[in-house]
């Protein structure tokens, strides 16, 4: 594997240095940035995140307000893989710790050892007592028991009656919420959204219930997506499984703890800037952010229309791709998922790597922890001895990339909660009112000057991916951080750990392209550690063999928080 110097005078990213502000601190300098001197405090923070820098370069390309992808004719109905074409079990278990998967609870179901009603049970005490340990996990944040055990007594007849709908029937899944999902209201991690219940499932929500998936409830999240560590003052901090005294990641933390802790093999998620990949990289499991417009985003809060995602987060990569067959495809609900070839998985579980071409851009690359970087390399190896072959490769304009993202974002969340701000901004939390109140400072000319730079760091992938196949970087640039005691309950602004949380993981939004993040191994804390791979739109089933290709290599830690829903 050829390693090249890792200065190049292309590569622009810098860690920033910000000062970390919690409790009366940050409450105090939040209600001067809402307040009549903000004038005088937002200049500096503008600066400090790089968007005075932006706006002095010259970007030439025409703005691409959204990153579609139009291939063949557009679809006029909904589709998506057909079931003969799901995975199957894999032909080799993992090495080291097993967590149940989407086959076992199929198998262990139509072998008769349990009934969906017995799983709903457990499921129901799990997360119950998940929420009762010192401190609560808080993955699950509301749950309706009555309707679980109606999803479970219906799945159970269906078993008895030899009609099961699919492999998922029956088999536990949160959802995020972010998500409609009947019967609950969808709060985006707020204290005064989703007052009432929402009127019908998002689509991807509809995909699973309509595979007889038994769906246990909402997941926990960073309050509306706006933040990538997890902690919610409102509803309580996620812990990961791994290490209760550390984050899960966001904004998809309850998603992500929820399989880690074994409550469920798979939860729904959704990824604007990482809120996938980060968390499943800190807790240790795959996530998949699709190509964007793949996943129909009907039924998702329209928080940031044109880098939003909805995927995936599961014990395996097996898991990933059945939950992945079944949501994805095109949506008549959705008129960005029309424009699509239609979903499939051919050559997805081919492990025999050859002829693949993995690009690596070693100054991105090795911008991480050194446990991080140890961990990664070592995988690149391994995909060496599977056949792959590594290319360095270039990809310039990332700083911009990374400015331009926050601005996008943070303009589109800033417009999208507009209605509500003036009668409940003081209802978030303190981080997400800074945030707020920083985004709303951005202009259109900042927003027009992000889009282009879109349109520029989608033709710098684009010329990659004439040379290569997949780009590998760490999914994130550090393990999972410590909590803050200072942080809780009311929140904490830390924009310099935030940086390096999402380094890797924004260029796949602004491009739309397809990622993945999957477990490489565990630093000395035993904290995960996570790769992801990014690849050209519609080409998921290469990631996922990546991801499938991993599996058979990486040692599974158990989690210290782990609930066995199937017995023994």
């Amino acid at each position: 594997m050829k390693k090249t110097a890792t200065k190049d005078p292309s590569y622009q990213l810098k860690s920033v240095k910000m000062p970390y502000l919690s409790g009366g601190m940050l409450r105090l300098f939040v209600r001067l940035l809402e307040g009549p001197l903000h004038n005088l405090l937002l200049p500096g923070l503008l600066k400090n995140i790089g968007v005075n820098w932006l706006q002095q370069q010259q970007i030439d390309e025409p703005p691409t307000p959204q990153p579609v992808y139009f291939t063949g004719t557009l679809n006029m109905e909904a589709q998506a893989v057909p079931q003969p074409e799901w995975p199957g079990a894999p032909s080799l278990p993992g090495l080291g710790f097993r967590f149940s998967t989407v086959q076992d609870y199929a198998k262990a179901y139509r072998e008769g050892k349990i009934t969906p009603e017995d799983v709903a049970h457990r499921v129901l005490e799990a997360i119950a007592t998940s929420n009762s340990i010192e401190p609560p996990l808080r993955a699950m944040i509301a749950v309706d028991r009555e309707d679980v055990l109606r999803q479970a007594r219906e799945a159970t007849q269906r078993f008895q009656e030899g009609r099961a709908l699919s492999v998922f029937d029956g088999v536990p899944v949160a959802v995020k919420d972010e998500l409609d999902m009947l019967p609950y209201p969808t709060t985006v991690g707020t204290a005064f959204l989703g007052e009432s219940p929402c009127k019908q499932d998002a689509t991807v929500v509809a995909r699973m219930r309509a595979a007889g998936a038994l769906l246990i409830g909402k997941a926990n999240m960073h309050e509306i997506g706006i933040g990538v560590t997890g902690l919610n003052p409102n509803l309580g901090t996620p812990r990961n499984p791994y290490a209760p005294d550390h984050f899960t990641g966001g904004s998809s933390s309850g998603p992500a703890a929820a399989v880690a802790a074994g409550l469920c093999p798979v939860a729904l998620g959704a990824d604007g800037g990482g809120s996938i990949r980060v968390p499943s990289a800190f807790c240790g499991v795959v996530g998949i952010k699709s190509t964007f417009g793949r996943l129909s985003e009907y039924g998702a809060a329209p928080l940031c229309w044109s880098v939003a995602h909805v995927g995936p987060l599961a014990a395996t990569a097996t898991d990933a791709a059945l939950a992945y067959a079944v949501m994805a495809g095109p949506d008549p609900k959705d008129p960005n998922s029309m424009r699509q070839p239609l979903p499939t998985l051919a050559g997805w579980d081919q492990l025999d790597l050859g002829g693949l071409k993995l690009g690596v851009y070693w100054p991105w690359f090795r911008h991480a922890t050194a446990d991080m970087v140890a961990a990664c390399e070592t995988m690149l190896h391994r995909f060496e001895s599977m056949g792959a072959v590594i290319h360095d490769v270039v990809i310039p304009d990332l700083e911009a990339a990374r400015i331009a993202h926050i601005i996008t974002i943070g303009g589109e969340m800033a417009q999208a909660l507009d209605h509500t701000y003036a009668k409940h901004h003081q209802q978030h939390g303190a981080d997400v009112r800074m945030n707020l109140a920083l985004a709303r400072a951005f202009t259109t000319m900042d927003y027009v000057q992000s889009q282009r730079v879109r349109t520029r760091l989608i033709a710098n992938f684009s010329r990659v991916f004439e040379q290569v196949d997949v780009v590998l970087t760490p999914a994130t640039a550090l393990p999972a951080p410590i909590i803050p005691k200072a942080a809780l309950p009311e929140g904490e602004s830390d924009l310099s750990t935030l940086v390096e949380i999402i380094r890797f993981a924004t260029p796949g939004n602004l491009t739309g392209l397809p990622a993945i993040s999957f477990p490489v191994g565990y630093n000395a804390d035993k904290l995960p550690l996570g790769m992801q791979a990014m690849g050209r739109p519609w080409q998921e089933p290469t990631l996922l063999r990546l991801a499938l290709a991993a599996e058979r290599v990486v040692d599974r830690k158990s989690p210290e928080i782990y609930y066995r829903i199937l017995p023994e």
